[in-house]
């Protein structure tokens, strides 16, 4: 297995990580007063609870309810499994999971243009370019397995 697919896969874990991470953070929420939560933590960070943008947070706080929030939470464990599904196939050699890797990096790109047109900063560059070499790294294994005959020694399943 090549070293480049080892750092995808571990890449891919450490995504999946950090949504685990977030979704936990998300369910120490529910059942609690949100709207208190998110003004002291406007206080907290000496900011004006009247002006736009704190204003703008206090209330999204306001329109979230413990439905959302386990969707929300639902989705980012959901998020998570995929991306340690991912990472233990490309781990094991799978040609699913290489297609699966080039397939969720290319989805992302769009949105990064797009990031960069809007605000270009180097953050947004380095995203675009961790992701493209993803997808090259990927579509490269793909076309090295579909040029050894059926890939033989690694297995497709």
């Amino acid at each position: 297995m090549s070293r480049a697919i080892k750092i995808v896969a571990a890449i891919e874990a450490c995504k999946g990580l950090v949504v685990l991470l977030a979704a936990t953070a998300v369910l120490t929420l529910v059942h609690r007063d949100l709207h208190a939560l998110a003004l002291s933590l406007v206080e907290h960070l000496h900011l004006n609870p009247a002006s736009k943008y704190p204003q703008i947070f206090v209330l999204a706080a306001d329109d979230l309810n413990n439905t959302r929030l386990m969707l929300l939470a639902a989705g980012a464990v959901g998020y998570s499994a995929l991306r340690f599904v991912e990472a233990f196939g490309l781990l094991r050699e799978k040609a699913w999971a290489e297609v699966l890797a080039a397939g969720s990096g290319v989805i992302y790109v769009p949105f990064e243009v797009l990031a960069i047109v809007r605000e270009p900063s180097a953050f947004h560059w380095g995203l675009l370019v961790v992701n493209l070499v993803v997808v090259a790294v990927m579509v490269h294994a793909l076309m090295r397995r579909g040029r050894t005959s059926g890939g033989e020694g690694r297995s497709a399943v």
